[in-house]
């Protein structure tokens, strides 16, 4: 199977700020893109993007009407770049160091070893942590 398309093509859905909202980004993000990209990469995206959206739930305030938007796009050369859009929060996202018996702190460890590069930008209204492959 083929990593590059001939254009680029681009989703974006708006799921709730509750813990079902990283199941319908996960379910939606793989529907998409099953027949655009390899099953080990799909894999990768879809962890990705449950850790993002995961993280936007537990640490940042919601979107207005009480959602996170998810977004990707997948461009001409290949890559993929996912974005969770929030509320923010105070401190922004940041890793955390977990020990063996931690029960949370991994999500950012996560995105960081699956992604070719991460980020976070920020704007009067929340803040958006993105993710490519």
């Amino acid at each position: 199977m083929s990593t590059t398309v001939a254009e680029p093509r681009a989703w974006c859905v708006v799921v709730p700020h509750h813990a079902r909202g990283a199941h319908v980004a996960r379910h939606r993000l793989a529907d998409e893109l099953d027949t655009l990209v390899p099953a080990e990469r799909l894999d990768d995206a879809v962890a990705i993007a449950a850790e993002l959206v995961g993280n936007a739930v537990r640490h940042a305030a919601p979107l207005p009407g009480d959602v996170i938007r998810v977004a990707w796009r997948l461009l001409g050369d290949g890559t993929l770049e996912i974005r969770v859009t929030d509320g923010g929060s105070p401190a922004g996202p940041q890793m955390r160091v977990a020990g063996p018996d931690s029960l949370d702190g991994r999500g950012l460890t996560i995105v960081a070893a699956l992604a070719s590069g991460w980020g976070v930008e920020r704007d009067g209204l929340g803040q958006c942590v993105w993710a490519t492959l």
